[in-house]
C-alpha cells in the first residue's frame, strides 16, 4: 500500500524527533519526482522551528504542508500558515 504524504513524514528518520534539519528536507522532497521545488520551499519561509547547532529543525507539520503545496503546484493558503 502507497504512504500518504502525512505517513511518509511522520515515520521518517530524522536526527531530532522535533522535525528536519536542511539535508532532511532535500531528502524527503526528492522522493517526490513530480513536485515543484519552488513551491515547497516557498511554503516553508516563515514557519516556527527550532535552532539546533547543525542548523533549523522544521516541525513536520510544516513540512507536510510545504510537500503538498509543491506537488499540488500551489502556495501555502491562510488556513495553513502557522
Amino acid at each position: 500500500m502507497k504512504m500518504t504524504v502525512s505517513q511518509k513524514v511522520y515515520s521518517y528518520s530524522t536526527k531530532y524527533k522535533e522535525g528536519f534539519l536542511y539535508e532532511e528536507l532535500e531528502a524527503i522532497a526528492k522522493e517526490y519526482p513530480k513536485i515543484n521545488m519552488d513551491k515547497f520551499w516557498s511554503a516553508l519561509r516563515g514557519n516556527t522551528c527550532i535552532m539546533k547547532p547543525e542548523g533549523l529543525v522544521i516541525y513536520h507539520c510544516d513540512v507536510e504542508t510545504a510537500i503538498n503545496c509543491g506537488l499540488q503546484n500551489r502556495e501555502r493558503n491562510e488556513e495553513e500558515f502557522d
